[in-house]
């Protein structure tokens, strides 16, 4: 493990680190610094809005998997998965936010990357956040194409409903900093929750006839099945369908007080758990076993356009931040303590502007061209979403508990904390490595079946 790069001569407990106070030498230390005199000032939000921010992102197309999920385990245990999962991912936050507080100049992934692994963790994970930000941007993309599909009745080739929902959530994505969208992630959140009460309604309105409300407790399943499933709520909190924890660094970063990001994390995970909950459970009960996924097609027309008429304003913003946190990662990367980075020059805004068109051109590009995308976005959440949200947590707290507190000793003394992270990096591990195989598996079957279509088809 490399040096870490910001000392904390206080050495904080482990277990208590005070997050109501920002350590000595926190803003002196953090990649903005002090921004009073500066043009461009990015820290500014304020807790509220941050968990405006998580909610609009998280809280996305992808619970529109979640009905599904249950009709494939079942009532009990996927209500008891997302539950679990829910949690864990609050303790998992838990774990990063303290990692920030203590290694203020950790800015995202990549940087926590350096000082865990050195250069080499640093560029690996940077390459899967930016990875995994793009596709998220593609699959954001790919929901915005369904919905103007269904609103129009489909009366144009997919590739142009593709195009014209890029257009705007390039926009939405340009502000430099955080602050701005987070106003636009006001809204954003209002829809998606009028939306999913709106696809609840339709569903009780609409109950499938043969299903009779008889839903099942428990369902066996094969494991790949069972997987699939499983992944389903697990994205759910990771950000590849509907959390953020890959952009926890970067969210908290922008904060004005980054010792309130526990409120936001509660509120976050309080409300995303509760709601995944409600809508996978009304949304299974009255459409049964074979309720599509996204299940606003599984509505009858009229509804299904309401629902996802909508939704359509978060899947855009969601869509926006994804593709921002991409281009922030570089940027930052590339202009760190310069003067492009708190001044409007002409080089900052090309730069800047360069990297957004970048990167919405980019997921356009891999959302409409690779047949196979939607799998490949399951492939990259197994990759990385599971380390972010889940295995990489663990590591984060083993190693202070190691710099801190003297090695295998510090270990040993806070034996429950250090077996609460290895099985965080064992749970990441198994959720990497099942996640890959499935994933696989439904492209060769995929292909095997001729599902798969031509690269750039309407179809």
């Amino acid at each position: 493990m490399s040096e870490k790069r910001f000392e904390d001569t206080s050495s904080p407990s482990l277990e208590a680190t005070d997050l109501n106070a920002a350590p000595a030498g926190y803003h002196d230390a953090d990649v903005f610094g002090r921004e009073e005199d500066h043009q461009i000032q990015y820290k500014t939000l304020t807790w509220p809005l941050v968990a405006v921010l998580m909610i609009a992102e998280i809280v996305s197309n992808g619970m529109l998997s979640l009905p599904s999920s249950l009709a494939v385990v079942g009532l009990v245990p996927g209500l008891v998965l997302i539950i679990f999962l829910g949690s864990f991912a609050l303790f998992t936050s838990w774990l990063l936010i303290k990692f920030k507080m203590r290694h203020p100049e950790v800015h995202n992934m990549g940087d926590a990357g350096f000082i865990l692994f050195g250069p080499i963790g640093r560029e690996v994970l940077s390459f899967g956040t930016i990875v995994f930000a793009v596709f998220a941007t593609g699959g954001q993309l790919l929901a915005g194409q369904i919905a103007l599909d269904v609103l129009s009745s489909s009366k144009l080739c997919l590739m142009l409903y593709t195009g014209i929902f890029t257009i705007p959530t390039l926009l939405c994505s340009l502000p430099r900093t955080l602050d701005r969208l987070s106003w636009l992630s006001v809204p954003s959140v209002i829809c998606i929750i009028v939306a999913g009460i709106v696809g609840m309604i339709g569903a009780g309105l609409n109950p499938i006839d043969d299903w009779g409300n008889q839903f099942s407790v428990a369902v066996k399943t094969d494991f790949v099945s069972a997987f699939i499933s499983i992944t389903n709520p697990v994205f759910a909190y990771a950000g590849k369908k509907p959390e953020c924890h890959f952009m926890f660094f970067i969210l908290i970063s922008e904060m004005r007080r980054p010792n309130d990001a526990m409120k936001a994390a509660y509120t976050l995970q309080i409300f995303a758990t509760t709601f995944y909950a409600v809508f996978a459970a009304v949304t299974y009960i009255y459409l049964g076993p074979n309720v599509a996924s996204p299940s606003f097609s599984s509505l009858p027309l009229k509804w299904s356009k309401a629902a996802y008429a909508i939704a359509i304003p978060n899947f855009l913003i969601a869509g926006s931040l994804y593709s921002h946190t991409a281009a922030k990662l570089v940027f930052i990367r590339c202009f760190r303590k310069s003067r492009h980075l708190h001044e409007h020059t002409v080089i900052g805004w090309g730069a800047w502007v360069f990297l957004i068109v970048l990167m919405n051109g980019a997921a356009f590009v891999l959302a409409i061209g690779v047949p196979i995308f939607n799998y490949l976005i399951g492939l990259a959440a197994s990759l990385f979403a599971s380390w972010y949200t889940y295995g990489i947590a663990g590591a984060f707290w083993l190693y202070d508990a190691w710099v801190y507190k003297g090695g295998l000793q510090g270990w040993r003394r806070r034996w429950m904390m250090s077996g609460l992270s290895w099985l965080t990096l064992a749970a990441g591990a198994f959720i990497c490595v099942a996640g890959m195989y499935v994933t696989i598996k439904q492209i060769v079957d995929a292909y095997n079946s001729g599902e798969v279509s031509k690269p750039f088809s309407c179809g």
